[in-house]
């Protein structure tokens, strides 16, 4: 019983991180691709490549978070 409590507990915290991750990567992305900062918008595709990765994540990362409640 204790068991499966820790386990539901550190899937939780994955999803909290992956949601926390995503929402980094698309704030980075963004502005790299609106500012040229921190990569100097070096690759216009590259950013919107991670944008939308980083929203797919999110999106699973909160899907799973939802189903673990």
């Amino acid at each position: 019983m204790f068991a499966l409590e820790r386990t539901s507990r550190m899937g939780r915290a994955l999803a909290i991180f992956g949601m926390v991750a995503s929402g980094l990567l698309l704030v980075v992305f963004s502005l790299d691709m609106a500012l040229g900062l921190p990569f100097y918008g070096a690759s216009t595709l590259m950013d919107v490549c991670f944008i939308i990765c980083s929203a797919i994540l999110g999106y699973l990362s909160w899907s799973t978070f939802q189903e673990q409640m």
